[in-house]
């Protein structure tokens, strides 16, 4: 049996390489093999060379577990697949319950059965949440920073900024198994496989990952003015914002979401921008 460390060196602000390392003290008695995932140009390849009995183990962040379900055919490998968590977010890791030092997580059955989500004409599959609306724009806008500063991204005071200055609300349609909402002022539109986005936001603290109606959650918060927004926002850090009169909670299998205008999106952490609407599907 062998045990590959499949590693994002740039996860974390280019500290993934340091934090895989850390998988020494948890797996002493295994022998690891560590591959570089930046450098490895066939996903599907790897995976269908492993011999039955050899394990591995993702090390990067959310970008790196978006990457990993959609370029390998997670839903019949057979191998054990592992999760240590080497990124700035770690929203999936938060929302299986783990904490930063805890051992690795075997997460085959959470990298199966995802939904997809299309954009632009382009479809893919994500395992924590599509984000649009101010949260596409905090991803813009970081995206835009990185590349000026190699300086931590602050996404708080990128979101309170957009909120008071920058960022506009728009009108929504929400399409829910058939069912149309529309939206006055919508900032945030998410769809969630997951309970957290964002870095530790909370959008649908009732999402269950493993349901078995296999359901995703949208929320949308709208209508409110800039300051009342701001000071709601930090509610979405406990899930407690879901009481306000301004968030609306709607399950489904095919969910679609239409802005008035073009704005950025991000699929697990990952930006698209000028977004006009997208649409998840179980």
């Amino acid at each position: 049996m062998k045990t590959y460390v499949l590693y994002n060196k740039l996860s974390n602000n280019g500290k993934g390489q340091t934090t895989a390392e850390q998988l020494k003290t948890h797996w002493a008695n295994r022998e690891l093999t560590f591959v570089n995932a930046r450098e490895l140009d066939d996903y599907a390849g790897f995976f269908a060379g492993l011999q039955p009995d050899d394990e591995v183990c993702v090390c990067g962040g959310d970008g790196t577990l978006n990457y990993l379900i959609n370029h390998a055919d997670c839903d019949s490998l057979t191998n054990k697949i592992f999760y240590f968590p080497a990124g700035s977010g770690n929203d999936f890791w938060t929302d299986l319950g783990k904490k930063p030092g805890d051992a690795p997580a075997q997460i085959n059955r959470y990298i199966k059965n995802l939904p997809t989500v299309t954009v632009k004409g382009k479809t893919s599959k994500f395992i924590n949440g599509v984000g649009y609306g101010i949260d596409g724009y905090c991803c813009e806008e970081g995206d835009r920073l990185r590349e000026k500063s190699d300086k931590p991204i602050n996404y708080t005071s990128i979101a309170i900024k957009g909120l008071l200055f920058r960022y506009k609300p728009t009108n929504a349609e929400v399409i829910v198994d058939g069912k149309t909402y529309t939206f006055q002022k919508a900032w945030l539109a998410p769809t969630m496989k997951g309970r957290f986005y964002g870095g530790g936001m909370m959008a649908t603290p009732q999402q269950d990952r493993l349901a078995a109606d296999r359901k995703v959650t949208c929320m949308v918060m709208n209508g409110a003015g800039k300051l009342r927004t701001l000071m709601d926002f930090p509610t979405i850090f406990k899930g407690e914002h879901v009481k306000k009169s301004s968030v609306h909670v709607m399950k489904g299998k095919e969910i679609t979401v239409r802005f008035d205008r073009p704005v950025a999106l991000q699929i697990d952490g990952e930006t698209v921008l000028a977004v006009s609407e997208y649409t998840v599907k179980i």
